[in-house]
């Protein structure tokens, strides 16, 4: 059975470069095939990445949705559309949920979709799902179970208390999470005691401090993959540290 890595946080804490280095840590260390999931709305794991995306699981259901050719069934036309949304990599494939549902019934669909991807992360040994804070598309994968949700912070009070929240909305859905993280991103130099203070006042226990990276902003800017940086960078050293630690 497949482990369940899923990754939450608000805007701007830098969630999606961590899913790519977790995507990263994985292969190298062999833990494959691993199967990266971009559920965000604003879709660019792809771009940490450094992958094309040309069909997204949302174009699918919205085909499906208008309606399917003469000769076809709406079983084969998903699994044939979804086949085409998988992005493959060395060790890794990639496919991203797209937009969200637009107005109109999605119930035959959906349903569709979730038996495709039941079936589908049968295949891997890791899946990686890079979440929007909503939570909504991790509450359809798996059947509601979550091995490990890493919560993403930057190192600000407020990033942290979004993070607590994110964790209240997992237990309203009722997602059954065996274990949790918190990764606070982006940390400056001498900021780990105010860190420590934000998360014990929301309750939170703190797996790692990643620290801020000008390499990161400088591939970003550069629209260059994260994932090739190696580990000279100081951030890919930390993250493949925390990872180890919480996944070893």
């Amino acid at each position: 059975m497949a482990y369940t890595i899923g990754l939450a946080g608000k805007g701007g804490t830098g969630k999606t470069t961590v899913a790519g280095l977790l995507v990263k840590y994985l292969v190298d260390k062999g833990k494959v095939p691993v199967l990266a999931v971009d559920a965000d709305a604003n879709a660019n794991l792809n771009e940490v990445l450094g992958l094309e995306v040309e069909e997204t699981l949302g174009d699918a259901r919205e085909e499906m949705k208008k309606g399917v050719a003469a000769g076809i069934t709406k079983d084969i036309f998903m699994e044939m559309k979804l086949e085409q949304a998988l992005v493959e990599a060395k060790g890794y494939d990639l496919v991203v949920m797209g937009r969200p549902e637009g107005p109109g019934c999605y119930c035959a669909a959906n349903t569709l979709l979730t038996n495709y991807l039941d079936r589908l992360i049968k295949n891997y040994a890791y899946i990686v799902v890079d979440n929007e804070a909503g939570m909504e598309h991790i509450s359809r994968l798996t059947t509601n179970n979550i091995d490990l949700l890493l919560l993403v912070s930057d190192p600000s009070r407020r990033g942290i208390q979004a993070a607590a929240r994110i964790l209240d909305l997992t237990q309203e859905l009722r997602l059954n999470i065996k274990k949790k993280a918190l990764l606070v991103n982006q940390a400056k130099e001498n900021q780990e005691e105010d860190i420590e203070k934000s998360t014990k006042e929301f309750g939170l226990e703190l797996s790692g401090i990643i620290p801020d990276d000008p390499l990161i902003r400088e591939f970003d800017l550069s629209g260059k993959p994260t994932t090739q940086l190696t580990m000279k960078s100081k951030a890919v050293e930390k993250a493949f540290k925390i990872f180890h630690a919480i996944l070893c």
